[in-house]
C-alpha cells in the first residue's frame, strides 16, 4: 500500500507573530505546505492528513488548500485539548496545546498504512520525500518495527534572524538512532555555532551534526506507543500546565525501551523555513531559484 502523510498544522507561530501556515511564498500565492503536498504526491504518497485546530479548518479548506484539494486526497483531524484517549481528562486550568506527539496521536483513526510526519511550515525538499517513500515501502524485518528520521545538517537549518530549537541526533555505528538531544537555543556567533545551556555555559557545534526537523516515518504500531506514553505524560505533569508531549521525546522512549528501531536517513536536500518573519525573503528567494531550475512550475496546481 502507498504511504500516507500527516502534516502538523495546528501550531501558532509565537516567534513568527502569526499563523505561519497561511503565509504565501510562491509566485502564484502558494504556501509552504502546498509545496510539501506537491512533493509528497510526486514521491508516491497517497493520502494527506492535516492536523489543524478546529477553528481554522475552513481557512485551510477555502483559502490555503483550495487548489490542492482538487488534486489530492486530503483529510482533516483536530488537535484540541479535549481530543485525548478515553479514560483521561484535561487537568483543570490547562490551556496550552499538548505538543507534536499529541498532534500525531489524534490522526490515528485516519491512518491504516505506513506514514510520514512533517511540519506544515518547513520546506524539506522534493528528494527528501522520495527517500522517505523508499523507506516506508520496504518490507519490515526483525522482531520490532523500523521507523525512521530524515536528518539535515545543523548548519543548513539555522536562522539568521535569531535562535532556534533543534534535536541533535545521536546514532550507533550502523546508523540507528540512540537518542535525540534537544537544544532549545542554538545560534550563530563569532563564525561558530553555539547552544546556550544556561546563563554562563554554551555547547559548541561544527554545523555538521545531523538534526531532526520532524520529518519522521512510522508504521501504524507507533500509535500504541503514543497512547501509552501520553497517559504517563499526563500523570507526570498534572500540575505542569505548560508541559508539552513532544515527538522527539516519544522517539527517545521508543528507542530506550527497544520497542522499535529508528533509522537515521540522509537527504541531499537543504531544509528552509520561517521561524521569524524576517526569514520570509530568504524562503521566497530559495523558491525562486528552484523554479528557475525547473524543480517546480510557476503555478503548482495548473
Amino acid at each position: 500500500m502507498k504511504p500516507s502523510l500527516v502534516i502538523l498544522a495546528a501550531g501558532m507561530g509565537s516567534r513568527y507573530g502569526s499563523l505561519k501556515q497561511v503565509d504565501r511564498f510562491g509566485p502564484s500565492g502558494e504556501t509552504i505546505v502546498e509545496y510539501s503536498i506537491y512533493d509528497a504526491l510526486r514521491a508516491g504518497f497517497d493520502k494527506i492528513v492535516m492536523v489543524v485546530r478546529k477553528e481554522f479548518v475552513n481557512d485551510f479548506k477555502d483559502l490555503i488548500l483550495k487548489n490542492a484539494l482538487k488534486k489530492a486526497d486530503i483529510d482533516f483531524v483536530y488537535q484540541e485539548l479535549e481530543n485525548i484517549p478515553t479514560g483521561l481528562s484535561v487537568p483543570p486550568g490547562r490551556a496550552k496545546p499538548w505538543g507534536t506527539g499529541h498532534a500525531v496521536m489524534v490522526a490515528e483513526k485516519k491512518i491504516t498504512t505506513p506514514f510520514a510526519v512533517i511540519n506544515a511550515d518547513d520546506f524539506y525538499g522534493s528528494l527528501s520525500y522520495k527517500v522517505m517513500v523508499d523507506f516506508l515501502t520496504q518490507p519490515q524485518e526483525g522482531e520490532v518495527d523500523s521507523y525512521c528520521i530524515v536528518g539535515y545538517e545543523l548548519d543548513n537549518t539555522l536562522s539568521e534572524s535569531g535562535h532556534v530549537s533543534r534535536g541533535v541526533c545521536v546514532t550507533d555505528e550502523n546508523g540507528f538512532l540512540q537518542s535525540i538531544v534537544e537544544h532549545k537555543k542554538i545560534f550563530r556567533e563569532d563564525n561558530g555555532i553555539k547552544s546556550q545551556v544556561d546563563d554562563t555555559h554554551h555547547t559548541e557545534f561544527t554545523g555538521k551534526e545531523i538534526v531532526s526537523m520532524n520529518l519522521m516515518g512510522f508504521m501504524p504500531s507507533v500509535f500504541q506507543h503514543l497512547r501509552s506514553q501520553f497517559k504517563t505524560f499526563i500523570q507526570a505533569n498534572i500540575d505542569n500546565l505548560s508541559a508539552e508531549f513532544y515527538l522527539p521525546s516519544v522517539m527517545n522512549e521508543i528507542v530506550k525501551e527497544g520497542m522499535a528501531r529508528v533509522r537515521l536517513l540522509q537527504t541531499p536536500e537543504k531544509w528552509f523555513g520561517v521561524t521569524y518573519k524576517e526569514d520570509k525573503p530568504m524562503v521566497i528567494n530559495n523558491l525562486i531559484k528552484l523554479l528557475e531550475e525547473g524543480v517546480y512550475p510557476v503555478n503548482l496546481w495548473e
